[in-house]
């Protein structure tokens, strides 16, 4: 527990001043290295379902699509950088299924070939393709304040779903998957999640002005004034990252379970692997990201 909560105080005002203070293309090299060893986890444990993952090429092309995102990032306009991103990002999920199956032709045993693609092929579109939409969505409109939202809400949510699941909970979530999720642990992780997007909401602007004048963010970062969505769509909005949070869990869980894994790694002290990390924002992030995309292009 307290190798657990150190890491996360030296971690959390570390990810705060990069998504509220770094440039853009500072931002996705931060983002393409957690995702490249994230990806390392997941290929890892893709060994243990007897599947020998291309590793290197998974690595090269995960690093070269956040490189493209890097490169990319120049203040553009927020409908300019989400038709860029959307066009990068309509290339790379068309083209990673030839790139590794081409690749797998070069392999001694035909039969490893697809599943050897496929585990790559997933990975990328598992970790490297929403990793990407967290920087992209630091270039939209009111970036730096929806990733803001997004952290504290999928951190509120992971912080009571544990504390209440280990005190009170009684009701199992999903016991062949997670012994440990229980029913009172979600609902308390959706109550909890609810609370932190209402609170930022309902102060955006204080918030927002409170970091500009400190300068963590410039003033295109915050949320001020008619800017701010009707109290009804942020509530709904939370609830569907929340539960896309939790799925998330859920969903690595599985990945880990049938491995006969705990942890995807040992990274980060109390808290195992960057995958155990970042597992809920790789299923919410998308989601934000397509409500703020959709904002953009109205």
């Amino acid at each position: 527990m307290i190798k657990r909560i150190a890491t996360a105080v030296v971690l959390i005002p570390i990810v705060l001043a990069l998504i509220l203070r770094a440039p853009v293309w500072v931002l996705a090299i931060v983002a393409g290295g957690a995702a490249l060893l994230t990806i390392h986890e997941f290929l890892k444990l893709t060994e243990s379902y007897g599947v020998q993952p291309m590793a290197w090429p998974t690595h090269v092309f995960s690093a070269l699509f956040f490189l493209m995102l890097a490169l990319t990032a120049q203040g553009d306009t927020a409908l300019v950088s989400v038709g860029k991103f959307l066009v990068i990002l309509a290339f790379a999920a068309a083209i990673v299924p030839f790139v590794f199956l081409t690749r797998a032709m070069r392999g001694e045993d035909l039969r490893a070939g697809y599943p050897a693609s496929a585990a790559s092929v997933f990975a990328f579109c598992y970790i490297a393709l929403p990793m990407g939409m967290l920087v992209q969505l630091r270039e939209q409109w009111a970036g730096a304040f929806l990733l803001l939202y997004l952290l504290l809400v999928v951190w509120a949510g992971d912080i009571f779903a544990y504390f209440v699941g280990k005190s009170i909970g009684r009701h199992l979530l999903a016991p062949r998957i997670s012994p440990k999720k229980t029913w009172e642990g979600a609902v308390a992780s959706l109550i909890a999640s609810v609370a932190v997007g209402w609170l930022l909401f309902a102060h955006a602007e204080q918030i927002s002005m409170a970091l500009l004048r400190v300068g963590l963010i410039s003033r295109p970062d915050g949320m001020y004034g008619s800017e701010v969505p009707a109290m009804s769509t942020v509530i709904l909005l939370t609830i569907m990252l929340n539960i896309a949070a939790q799925l998330g869990d859920l969903v690595e869980s599985l990945i880990k379970r049938g491995a006969g894994v705990k942890d995807s790694g040992a990274i980060l002290p109390g808290h195992g692997g960057m995958l155990d990390r970042i597992d809920a924002l790789l299923f919410a992030a998308p989601l934000l990201w397509y409500y703020a995309a959709w904002r953009v292009m109205q």
